[in-house]
C-alpha cells in the first residue's frame, strides 16, 4: 500500500471512482490546463507590452519546466514523508499564489522565478494525482485507462476555463490605462483566483481521496504486477522513458506559440478562442476515446501511436493557414496530448506493483521535464531566425515521430 492511504471498508464502484476521478482533475487542471498552457493565451500580449524576443517568451516556458523537474525528482523523497493527498493540496495551493505573483511584475528576471516556482509547485500536483488516479482504477478491472483519462482530462478542464477567461478580462480592462494594470496582468490574477477555488474543491474531498486503497493482491490488479518484489528499474523503461522525453520536447512548443503564430497569421480573437476552446474540450473527451487503447496494449505501442498522431496534428500549422484545417490541428492536438501522459501512467501500472508506481510515475515525470526544458527555448530560438515559428514547429513534429520509434520498441515486461 503506498504510504498515506486509510482503509476503507469496501473498495468504491465505478461510479465512485469516477466521481472522485473527477475530482482529481482539478488538479490536473490546476497543474498544467492553467498554470502552464494559459501562458499561450497571454504571450502575444505579453511580448508586445514588454518587448520580449520569442527566445524569451520560450524561456519562460523553459523555467516553468526547469521547475517542473526539479519537482518530479523531489517527489520520492517527499512521498517517504507525506501522502499523496497532503502534497497534492500543498502543491495546488502554492501554485495558486505564484499564478497569482506573475501578474505582480513587468521585468523578465522576477517573472522567471515566479514561473520556475510555479512549475515546481505544478509537479508535485500533477505526479501526486497521478498517483491517486493510478490506485483508484486498479479497482476498476477493464476501466483503469477510463480513471486515467478523466483525471488527465481535467487539463482540457483548465484550458477552457483560461480560454473563456482571458478573452472577457481583455474586454473589460481598457487597453494602456494609466490608472489600471495591464489585461494580462489581471488575467493572472483571475486565473489565480480560479485555481484557490479548484483547489478548496480538492480539500475538501480530501478525506474521501485518502481512502483510495489498493489491496495488496487485489484481483481487479493485472496478474504482472502482483509479482513479489519487482521494483522499477530505470534500464526496464529505457525506450519508453526515451520516447516520453521526445514527446515533451515535441509537444511544449505547440502549446506554448500556436496562439503566437495564429495571431502573427490574422487570426481574430473570436478564432483564438474558438480555437482554443475546441482543443481544450478534445482533451476533455480524450478520456473516453483512447480508455481502450490504455487498457490493451502493454508495452509502449500506445504511446508510439499516439506520439505519431501529435506530430500530424503539429505540422499542420507549419505547412497551411486554411482555418478549418487549423481548427482540425487544434482538436487532434487536444485529443492525444494528454493521452499520452496517461499512456505512461497506464504502461507503469501494467508492467509494476503499486509499491513501485511512486517511483515508476516519478521517473516517467523527470523524463518528460527536461524534454520541456529543451522543447520552448529551442522553437523561440529557431522562430527567431529565417524560418519562423513554422519551422520551429516542425522540428517540434520531428522530435514526437522520434519518440514513437523509441517508445514502439518498449515490450511488456
Amino acid at each position: 500500500m503506498i504510504q498515506g492511504a486509510l482503509p476503507s471498508l469496501k473498495p468504491p464502484t465505478l461510479q465512485q471512482s469516477i466521481a472522485l476521478a473527477m475530482v482529481l482533475a482539478l488538479g490536473a487542471a490546476v497543474s498544467l490546463g492553467v498554470t502552464r498552457f494559459s501562458y499561450g493565451l497571454l504571450l502575444p500580449a505579453m511580448r508586445t507590452d514588454l518587448g520580449w524576443s520569442y527566445t524569451l517568451a520560450g524561456a519562460m516556458n523553459t523555467v516553468n519546466a526547469l521547475g517542473y523537474l526539479l519537482g518530479a525528482l523531489s517527489m520520492p523523497k517527499l512521498l517517504k514523508r507525506f501522502d499523496a493527498v497532503q502534497i497534492l493540496l500543498f502543491g495546488s495551493a502554492s501554485a495558486s499564489v505564484f499564478m497569482a505573483l506573475t501578474g505582480f511584475f513587468t521585468t523578465a528576471e522576477p517573472m522567471l522565478v515566479q514561473r520556475l516556482l510555479a512549475g515546481i509547485a505544478s509537479a508535485w500536483v500533477f505526479v501526486a494525482g497521478g498517483l491517486l488516479a493510478a490506485q483508484l482504477g486498479a479497482h476498476q478491472a477493464g476501466r483503469s485507462g477510463l480513471i486515467l483519462g478523466v483525471y488527465y482530462g481535467g487539463v482540457g478542464l483548465g484550458i477552457v476555463f483560461s480560454t473563456l477567461l482571458v478573452p472577457v478580462v481583455d474586454y473589460f480592462i481598457p487597453t494602456k490605462s494609466q490608472t489600471w494594470p495591464q489585461a494580462w496582468a489581471v488575467a493572472w490574477w483571475v486565473l489565480a483566483a480560479g485555481c484557490v477555488f479548484a483547489t478548496s474543491i480538492l480539500a475538501l474531498k480530501g478525506q474521501a481521496l485518502k481512502r483510495i486503497v489498493i489491496p495488496p493482491k487485489a484481483p481487479n490488479c493485472d496478474s504482472i504486477s502482483l509479482q513479489v518484489g519487482k521494483i522499477f528499474l530505470w534500464r526496464d523503461f529505457t525506450y519508453a522513458l526515451a520516447g516520453y522525453g521526445m514527446f515533451g520536447v515535441g509537444y511544449i512548443g505547440y502549446m506554448t506559440f500556436v496562439i503566437a503564430l495564429l495571431r502573427e497569421q490574422s487570426a481574430s480573437t473570436t478564432t483564438i478562442t474558438i480555437f482554443y476552446a475546441l482543443l481544450g474540450l478534445a482533451v476533455m473527451a480524450s478520456s473516453r476515446i483512447w480508455a481502450g487503447l490504455l487498457d490493451k496494449y502493454k508495452g509502449g505501442h500506445a504511446l508510439a501511436f499516439l506520439n505519431v498522431l501529435l506530430g500530424c496534428a503539429i505540422v499542420i500549422p507549419a505547412l497551411t493557414t486554411w482555418l478549418p484545417a487549423l481548427v482540425f490541428s487544434g482538436v487532434l492536438f487536444g485529443g492525444v496530448f494528454l493521452s499520452v501522459v496517461a499512456s505512461t501512467t497506464a504502461l507503469v501500472r501494467h508492467n509494476l506493483p503499486p509499491t513501485a508506481w511512486a517511483a515508476g510515475i516519478s521517473a516517467f515525470t523527470v523524463v518528460f521535464a527536461a524534454g520541456q526544458i529543451v522543447g520552448p527555448t529551442m522553437v523561440g530560438w529557431i522562430a527567431d531566425g529565417a524560418g519562423g515559428l513554422e519551422r520551429g514547429l516542425l522540428i517540434s513534429a520531428f522530435a514526437l515521430w522520434l519518440g514513437a520509434l523509441l517508445a514502439w520498441r518498449r515490450k511488456p515486461l
